[in-house]
């Protein structure tokens, strides 16, 4: 048998509470280590920490979650009033990460936030608050509350190759991509933002800025798996969730 590609997730560290427990905590959503698991790799919770990327070392691959608005410091910007407080441990412990990972060629799967994050290494930069820019809340209705959109992809991009041509997707983000840098756009909404980005010269970098750990997105999960391993994507997953339904919490 062989072995299980082993996938570093990024976590948080928040306030958590649990049997008897009430107390600070390293979490992360069991649907991102379900995403994993079920494409047939090892899932490996990395708390934050800035000391070093050595870890990267054991791992294959690295999955950057969605969570709470990278510090526009980093973009050279002041803060908008809608932007969260600056999380400086997830910041600076994620793009050092991130950085290693590119170093080493190691594929990479940003999720919303972890999309952010490739935009800021890659030299571009962010809208702080779609609203603004749009004039519409419908890529966050309000906080906990799912929107959901059309998406168009590229042809012969990583994202084309697992959702078709077009999808609908879920919406939960009130930052969006200004200027992709050095990224390549590969999906967008229906009102034109980019929604998708690749370097499409690397083994597997991709981010997306929708959630594919809420809607069950077997296929993109699978397809990072697979680059993990270094094996291709099977035929019958490539296309598998072009026309899911994005699952609502609650």
């Amino acid at each position: 048998m062989s072995r299980r590609p082993v996938i570093g997730i990024a976590a948080y560290r928040e306030q958590a509470r649990w049997n008897i427990w009430d107390t600070d905590a390293t979490v992360i959503q069991q649907s991102f280590v379900h995403g994993v698991t079920q494409a047939g790799g090892r899932a490996v919770v990395l708390p934050p920490d800035d000391r070093d990327a050595d870890v990267l070392d054991r791992l294959d691959g690295l999955l950057l979650p969605g969570g709470a608005d990278i510090d526009p410091a980093h973009l050279g910007q002041d803060r908008h009033p809608a932007t969260d407080q600056p999380r400086p441990d997830r910041d600076a412990g994620e793009l050092l990460l991130l950085r290693a990972a590119l170093d080493r060629n190691l594929p990479v799967l940003g999720v919303c936030r972890g999309l952010q994050l490739l935009v800021v290494l890659y030299g571009g930069t962010l809208h702080q608050h779609l609203p603004d820019v749009l004039g519409h809340t419908r890529h966050l209705p309000r906080e906990g509350v799912l929107g959901e959109h059309e998406l168009t992809f590229a042809p012969g991009s990583r994202a084309a190759a697992v959702y078709g041509p077009s999808t609908r997707v879920n919406s939960h983000h009130h930052q969006g991509v200004a200027d992709p840098g050095g990224l390549r756009v590969t999906a967008r909404s229906d009102d034109g933002l980019p929604e998708a980005v690749e370097d499409p010269e690397r083994r597997f970098v991709v981010g997306v800025q929708w959630h594919p750990e809420i809607s069950g997105d077997e296929a993109l999960f699978a397809a990072f798996v697979a680059a993990c391993s270094g094996t291709p994507l099977p035929a019958s997953i490539a296309h598998s969730t072009g026309s899911r339904t994005p699952v609502r919490p609650g």
